[in-house]
């Protein structure tokens, strides 16, 4: 995937900041940039970028660590969250009693809500159990089931702003490029755009 001039992708990225709001983090997932990519982003003014593999993170954290702030936003095998904990401030993906004990930085807490078998996460009886035994959960984040339509999310959205209320957790990581604008109605602090923001319109 190529991506767009930095101008329009600072256009783009203001225009999505000015859609959610100023509570609302907007962290810009890399998977499909390349190393030499991320330099438009950073021309762009991206401040924080969110990495689905381990390899990529220390890949592309090696030439550009100190110009954006670090999310680990994929499937968080407990083999590499020394990584994690190394390069970034917050991961947003935790789902396991063995990743949970490594873990050194602050974390959501995935929840399935879809009850897909696919998706990764714990169900959201687990929470509690979770949230008791390790401090470091700040939150929940979960993946509603794919649609067209951004409406379909609206009431896993709903569901996980309320379990993170009730556990008395603050924030909650849940959007995409197809469905940021109702995770933000309802109560999102983070928001995971990509493709949104720096796909190229020429392909």
């Amino acid at each position: 995937m190529s991506v767009a001039s930095p101008s329009e992708i600072a256009e783009r990225y203001r225009r999505v900041r000015d859609e959610v709001g100023p509570d609302v983090t907007v962290v810009v997932a890399t998977k499909y940039v390349t190393v030499d990519e991320l330099g438009a982003l950073a021309e762009a003014g991206v401040e924080v970028v969110g990495e689905n593999r381990a390899q990529d993170l220390e890949q592309k954290h090696a030439s550009f660590g100190d110009v954006f702030r670090w999310h680990f936003i994929g499937h968080l095998q407990s083999n590499k969250v020394k990584v994690a904990n190394a390069l970034c401030e917050l991961v947003h993906s935790l789902g396991s009693d063995s990743a949970a004990r490594r873990l050194t930085v602050p974390t959501l807490l995935e929840v399935n809500l879809s009850g897909e078998g696919s998706k990764s996460g714990v169900e959201p009886e687990q929470i509690a159990g979770y949230v008791d035994r390790y401090p470091l959960i700040r939150g929940l984040m979960t993946m509603p089931p794919l649609s067209a339509d951004p409406e379909a999310s609206r009431p896993y959205f709903r569901r996980l702003h309320e379990l993170a209320r009730q556990h008395g957790l603050a924030e909650t990581s849940m959007g995409t490029s197809q469905d940021y604008r109702v995770a933000a109605d309802e109560g999102a602090t983070y928001v995971r755009v990509g493709s949104t923001i720096f796909a190229s319109d020429r392909g």
